[in-house]
């Protein structure tokens, strides 16, 4: 029998190791490991002082004008799901991340990987669904590229979309400008897009209504820039969800971001999901929902500039930024107790976008 006094037990939750030598598709997927990657490889390689902000799109200025700039990478699958198709979601996602830089978007690049052997008739579908997206967003498709690879090389169509804008206000908009007192706005339910991807792959043969929330967010940006001053961030819930934005403003500025899970709007569909899944809904995947970052003194205002219109009908304030602890994103549960909400590992919803 081993002596009590010398026995040692290791309480600690192991780690799990991922190799540094490959890629994973947890890389893609917008938590740790993808903030690893932009840190280890990309931000080394190419570093400058607008890539360190870590923003989805950067504000240039242009003799005497300030524009905004953006690029981005879709390879959803399936290419067509309820409620769109990787076109439209490539026109809104760019138009969404210049919107967030606080810019009214005015023009975008398009390029095509296609798989040799695909459709035409889809991709016809997918270049009207574009056009249709663009002349919602009022923006244009200008310049754009396409590339065919062999058969079984690229399931079916890549796109990768670049979108220029221009910032007229005089704001500066930024993870880092988050302050304690700040309140924390979501524009509507979260996990639409993600759970309607999962489910329009048939693995969990689960039978739904729900669509994805798929939108071009820059009526709504405007909208609510008009409304107040008081916006300090700006970010559209996209891979990681809800859970990765709040980490990112709290690790950026330095504070705590406390959560109140009663108050994070969720579908019944999508919370059905989750919890069969064992996933959690802050971390699923939204395409036409953003997060703001605002004053605490102006959350009414934003509140009812959101509400406002359509996209925004559904916005709720979700959560409080705090001094303490910084760099943690904290939530308090519907049980009344707090746990730690952080990075994700792994990627349990790959290709969502």
């Amino acid at each position: 029998m081993a002596d009590a006094k010398t026995t040692s037990f290791n309480l600690s939750c192991p780690v799990p190791r991922v190799a540094d030598d490959r890629i994973v598709l947890a890389h893609g997927g917008g938590g740790r490991l993808t903030h690893q990657l932009i840190e280890k490889i990309f931000l080394p390689a190419f570093s400058n002082s607008m890539l360190e902000q870590r923003h989805d799109g950067a504000v240039v200025p242009v003799n005497g004008a300030r524009l905004a700039f953006t690029t981005d990478s879709f390879v959803v699958r399936p290419l067509i799901f309820p409620g769109g198709n990787i076109g439209d979601l490539a026109v809104n996602g760019t138009v969404n991340d210049l919107a967030m830089s606080g810019a009214r978007p005015l023009h975008l690049s398009a390029a095509f990987v296609l798989e040799e052997g695909f459709p035409v008739a889809d991709l016809r579908r997918i270049a009207t669904s574009m056009a249709a997206a663009a002349t919602r967003a009022g923006v244009q498709i200008i310049t754009g590229d396409t590339k065919v690879v062999e058969r079984g090389k690229a399931d079916g169509c890549y796109i990768t979309t670049a979108g220029v804008g221009v910032v007229d206000r005089p704001l500066q908009l930024g993870a880092t400008h988050a302050r304690p007192g700040d309140a924390v706005i979501v524009s509507g339910p979260v996990g639409d897009h993600g759970v309607t991807i999962l489910l329009a792959r048939g693995e969990l043969q689960i039978e739904s209504d729900l669509a994805s929330d798929t939108a071009p967010l820059s009526d709504l940006v405007a909208r609510l820039l008009d409304a107040t001053t008081g916006v300090r961030c700006l970010r559209d819930a996209t891979r990681g969800g809800v859970a990765t934005i709040a980490n990112e403003v709290a690790s950026a500025a330095g504070v705590a971001v406390v959560l109140d899970e009663a108050a994070v709007p969720v579908r019944p569909e999508v919370r059905g999901a989750c919890e069969l899944l064992g996933i959690d809904p802050l971390y699923v995947a939204c395409e036409g929902r953003l997060v703001a970052v605002v004053d605490g003194d102006r959350t009414d205002a934003a509140l009812d500039a959101l509400r406002s219109h359509p996209l925004g009908r559904d916005a709720a304030r979700i959560g409080t930024v705090r001094e303490e602890p910084p760099g943690l994103v904290l939530l308090r549960t519907e049980f009344g107790g707090t746990r730690i909400v952080d990075l994700l590992i792994g990627d349990p919803l790959p290709r969502i976008c």
